[in-house]
């Protein structure tokens, strides 16, 4: 069976076909295509105008990687277990983010379909996958993929992926992909040869623009919306996580995000599965995730930083960098029940007033909420977690407000059993130049983030382009068994199972009202309570008819209720719930 091979390079006038059986001419067609058919598994390049050798730009496979010839794939050949029909919806879910690489020892798609019966256990129904789009080496975050139709070979390749997928589908347990379309990675980036994929008309961290609004940009939008629909249609991914969505800079009169967003919609009709686009944006506005039909951008949630921020700083009493605006009680009480911490006020970080208010009738559910992700973890210093500097009893308060808030929450790998392996920035670049580039950019960010201050000044970054570097980040599966590790696994299990008992879907009736003092914090919503009490000191804090749920303590000390109030331990965490009691929930940790 022979596969159609097309290629866009409207400034070329002549295309070969390179296979192992030679070079030979392309059928041009209009608009800049050219054309020609080759069989499943046929690895071949394409030559513009005489020109070396290059991988297909919407190669669905890099068997020799992203510098290497493209492999034909017929992506329909796979036998799929689970039912086409089978959709699970991400605002509805409880994700969790992974690196596939770190995720196990083998840092394969295949050896993480072995660790699916324990994210289905936790209770977990949405993965995030960090980019598996094509990047130069083996190891890497993926966020500098340059082969945007293709699976990475270190990982599988696209019959990987579809495994993948199918194995989480079969257990409840959808798939959403994180993709990159606002800017390629330094090496094996040759889209700029084929045609005016870039523009000099905007700038962006990265350089130049995507061409989402000059000329030519007609055929630039469709190679990112067609690559966004194949990850739905031929590897059933359940949603796509947009990286940096402030950085698609177009001034057309139909943004590009509208666009794709009306074009899932479409999908999303035919298919009748709940197919999501999430977006990062580091805009704080609404619009986003507002409908096209309303002048929005159509995505239908969006990551929310604040929510972060602000339980970190108040945990940590982190105050350097992005987090100088937060740490107050008000400051959480704020992004718990505003969203955006910054929502027109001044942005002391940014040197400007920032973001928008969000209307009291929007889902909460379209906020995507974490204490830890790749970046909050990844970004530090070392690439620590919290649960390396806060007492468990915190660490536990705080994902208590995460999964019984009404928001989507989402864990970072390993967050469930307070993993002891850091997560720190790794590459894996051939070129010299781009490694020494790399280390010396991490070495800066140490020093302007001020995390010298936090490790004090004898710590160094760690070398990106170290083996060591990725391997320090594996997760050590065998200690969620032991200690804190297992009892941190069993808390994350029971609230999840608490939210989900106790608010299905998340219904958005259920609103939070914090209260709080000068070392404590409360968050109700619905017939929960949680308190988190971060001082040295036992609170009493009034309570009516409320009955312990679940309590993670610091020492032998129990928290204890009457009909009027509820005493919290010092450094501890209590879950109340208002009304009558259910014993079958009360589990107390004690650490």
């Amino acid at each position: 069976m022979t596969l159609p091979v097309d290629v866009w390079a409207p400034h070329a006038t002549r295309v070969e076909l390179i296979t192992d059986d030679g070079r030979s001419d392309m059928s041009a067609e209009d608009n800049g295509w050219f054309t020609a058919s080759l069989p499943a598994g046929t690895r071949y390049s394409f030559s513009l105008d005489g020109g070396p050798a290059r991988p297909d730009p919407r190669s669905a496979f890099q068997p020799e990687g992203v510098h290497g010839p493209s492999e034909v794939v017929d992506a329909a050949a796979y036998a799929w277990h689970s039912g086409a029909e089978i959709g699970i919806d991400a605002l509805t879910s409880v994700m969790y983010e992974l690196h596939v690489g770190t995720f196990t020892e083998a840092g394969t798609l295949r050896s993480a379909i072995e660790r699916l019966d324990h994210l289905a256990d936790l209770g977990i129904t949405m993965i995030e996958l960090m980019p598996i789009a094509a990047f130069p080496g083996k190891a890497g975050w993926g966020y500098d993929g340059v082969g945007l139709w293709a699976v990475h070979e270190a990982y599988g390749g696209p019959t990987a992926l579809q495994e993948f997928v199918d194995a989480a589908h079969t257990r409840g347990i959808g798939v959403c992909l994180d993709v990159v379309y606002n800017h390629l990675g330094p090496s094996g980036n040759y889209l700029a040869e084929f045609g005016p994929y870039f523009t000099y008309a905007h700038h962006t961290p990265w350089g130049q623009a995507i061409n989402l609004d000059g000329p030519g940009s007609r055929h630039v939008r469709d190679f990112i919306i067609d690559s966004a629909l194949r990850w739905f249609t031929d590897f059933r991914i359940d949603a796509l996580r947009l990286d940096a969505v402030h950085a698609l800079i177009d001034d057309s009169e139909y943004h590009l995000l509208a666009e794709l967003s009306d074009r899932v919609d479409e999908l999303r009709e035919e298919t009748g599965r709940p197919l999501r686009l999430i977006a990062e944006s580091d805009l704080n506005d609404v619009t986003t995730i507002t409908p096209t039909r309303r002048g929005g951008y159509g995505m239908d949630a969006q990551w929310d930083d604040d929510i972060h921020h602000a339980l970190h700083a108040w945990l940590t009493g982190e105050r350097h960098g992005y987090y100088a605006d937060f740490g107050e009680s008000s400051t959480l009480a704020k992004a718990l029940t505003e969203v955006f911490v910054h929502n027109g006020t001044f942005s002391s970080f940014r040197g400007k007033h920032w973001g928008t208010p969000v209307p009291a009738d929007v889902d909460p559910r379209r906020f995507v909420a974490f204490t830890e992700n790749h970046d909050q973890v990844g970004n530090r210093g070392m690439g620590d977690r919290p649960s390396e500097r806060l007492p468990a009893p915190l660490v536990a308060g705080g994902a208590a407000l995460l999964l019984l808030s009404p928001f989507t929450p989402m864990l970072f790998m390993g967050q469930e059993w307070s993993a002891s392996t850091p997560f720190p920035f790794f590459t894996d670049y051939a070129e010299n130049e781009l490694a020494h580039a790399i280390r010396e950019g991490r070495r800066r960010e140490f020093a302007e983030h001020g995390w010298t201050d936090l490790y004090g000044p004898d710590a160094a970054v760690p070398d990106p382009q170290d083996p060591a570097t990725v391997t320090s980040a594996v997760l050590p599966w065998d200690e969620r068994e032991t200690g804190i590790h297992a009892r941190m696994l069993a808390w994350f299990t029971s609230l999840i199972a608490l939210r989900r008992e106790t608010f299905g879907d998340g219904e958005t009736e259920h609103v939070i009202t914090p209260s709080y003092g000068d070392h404590w914090f409360a968050m109700r919503r619905g017939p929960l309570i949680v308190i988190l009490n971060r001082g040295e000191d036992p609170e009493t804090i009034e309570v009516a008819d409320g009955h312990i749920v679940q309590a993670f303590t610091a020492d032998d000390t129990d928290a204890t209720t009457t009909r009027t109030d509820v005493t919290v331990p010092a450094r501890s965490s209590v879950i109340l719930r208002i009304g009558a009691p259910t014993p079958r929930w009360r589990t107390r940790v004690l650490v």
